[in-house]
């Protein structure tokens, strides 16, 4: 079954993580954020609200439509200054029109039907100039084979129906492209992120990251049964007590206002 975002058992799925350095160069290179005010949508539990914050913005709000991870975001966030969270829909966020330099929507993509109401909204917030940045996962992404860096491949090795789920759901670069067009934005560029996810001193603590269904919303369509089947799998294919570096492909898109 999918991820229930509402429930309070996952409130700190997408809270404890810190975003890396990479993506923050990544960043830095399609924006300035010294600065500026930043609208992160769809921001789950606050990890790059805060990372916004830290490389520079000057104020940043998240906004998301569970109460459950605005919750986990401000408890994170505590004491952090100019950094707020609300509860809102990314096509109808309750923020002012014309406030924002930078639109953020990282992983929010994928799990809309329809990409216009969002962008459209995305659109109304930013300042003329401002930029749209997206960062999610093309089918091309999610295809690319396991290895002891990219552990996300071995799900759909083991599992090839959660291949069906994952590239069913990913947007495409032609599709996010026309949609940008179409909601008025120019100077749509794209490029790809290996993005650190996270480093595990060993298979231990992967098995435990992975157990937990910590940040990956596709183990919510394994039971646990077929989950300790995948962790097994997985721990088989690495070797025993190496650090492993997780990482995860994306794509970048940064759009004009």
């Amino acid at each position: 079954m999918a991820i229930d975002f509402h429930a309070r058992a996952n409130r700190g799925t997408y809270a404890d993580r810190r975003a890396s350095a990479v993506w923050a160069e990544t960043i830095r290179r399609l924006v300035d954020p010294t600065g500026r005010r930043v609208a992160d949508i769809g921001c789950g539990g606050g990890i790059y609200s805060r990372k916004w914050r830290e490389i520079g913005a000057d104020e940043v709000v998240g906004v998301d439509f569970s109460a459950e991870m605005i919750g986990a975001a401000r408890e994170q966030a505590a004491g952090l200054s100019r950094v707020s969270f609300r509860q809102g829909d990314a096509a109808a966020t309750g923020l002012p029109t014309g406030n924002v330099d930078i639109v953020f929507q990282r992983a929010l993509i994928h799990h809309l039907k329809d990409y216009a109401a969002c962008f459209a909204e995305a659109r109304r917030l930013l300042v003329p100039g401002g930029r749209l940045i997206i960062q999610d996962r093309t089918p091309a992404d999610v295809e690319l084979p396991g290895s002891p860096d990219h552990i996300r491949g071995y799900f759909f090795e083991r599992f090839p129906r959660l291949l069906a789920v994952e590239s069913g759901r990913r947007p495409t670069e032609a599709a996010v492209r026309q949609a940008l067009q179409a909601a008025g934005f120019d100077r749509i560029e794209s490029t790809t992120l290996w993005e650190v996810r996270k480093i595990h001193p060993d298979v231990e603590h992967l098995e435990q990251d992975l157990a937990a269904r910590t940040g990956r919303s596709i183990l919510h369509e394994l039971d646990d049964s077929e989950l300790a089947d995948l962790i097994a799998t997985i721990a088989a294919r690495l070797p025993a007590g190496d650090t492993i570096i997780e990482k995860d492909r994306w794509t970048l898109w940064s759009a004009t206002a």
